[in-house]
């Protein structure tokens, strides 16, 4: 049967899952992005989806967690199914979001580039646009500068909009600082759906076995009694 320690380790992921959603949807990177792309960008639909979707798969995972300790403890067949139901939930759950990972690999990325990228020419074609806050936001951010040129020279856009004192010969590519940086995220975040996938499984094995046992174990309690009509 699930003991503690099991029950616990479920609810501890599924807080991890809600933290890592709450950081990711609220996060200064991600929110400057989505403020600033575009109704036609694909950015702003998959940063709420990935919000929603990781709060909905936390609570799912803490009630299964709860329902199969209440099962174990009352010894219900009842809670032991909707146990199994909340992880067979979750993991129908997981498992297009793994596939999309490899299907979509590069889609967050792309996207969230395409604004950096729309948002540069707007201030290079028109340095008193409205984008130029936008812009300087996104350098403080990343902590990055402009755009690599060819040519190597540094363009009106990065002189007003880079942080004080980052020349950018010698500052970041934002390109290749969003890349890196999404990367180094997105690398944690399917490392957390890996696991959970691997937890999830372990959870139907276990209440699966716990529902056995309670069934078996109650028919083995009657074997024997009889009732004189």
């Amino acid at each position: 049967c699930k003991s503690f320690p099991e029950t616990l380790l479920f609810q501890l992921l599924g807080l991890s899952i809600a933290t890592l959603s709450t950081v990711t949807h609220y996060g200064l990177h991600f929110t400057l992005i989505s403020n600033v792309s575009l109704d036609s960008n694909a950015y702003r639909v998959i940063h709420h989806t990935a919000f929603y979707f990781g709060i909905c798969l936390s609570m799912t995972l803490i009630l299964a967690a709860l329902l199969s300790s209440a099962a174990t403890v009352r010894e219900s067949q009842c809670l032991t199914a909707m146990g199994f139901f909340c992880f067979a939930l979750a993991f129908c759950g997981l498992i297009p979001a793994a596939c999309w990972r490899y299907t979509h690999s590069t889609e967050v990325e792309d996207s969230m580039m395409d604004v950096y990228d729309l948002v540069y020419e707007e201030v290079r074609r028109n340095p008193s646009s409205f984008r130029r806050h936008e812009l300087t936001a996104i350098h403080e951010a990343f902590l990055c500068c402009g755009k690599h040129s060819p040519f190597g020279d540094t363009t009106n856009v990065e002189n007003k909009t880079c942080p004080p004192g980052q020349v950018h010969n010698e500052g970041q590519d934002c390109l290749q600082e969003i890349q890196d940086f999404l990367k180094k995220h997105m690398d944690f975040v399917f490392s957390l759906l890996g696991i959970a996938i691997g937890f999830t499984v372990y959870g139907m094995i276990l209440t699966s076995f716990l529902w056995f046992s309670i069934h078996f174990s109650s028919n083995l309690y009657r074997k024997g009694k009889y009732i004189l009509r």
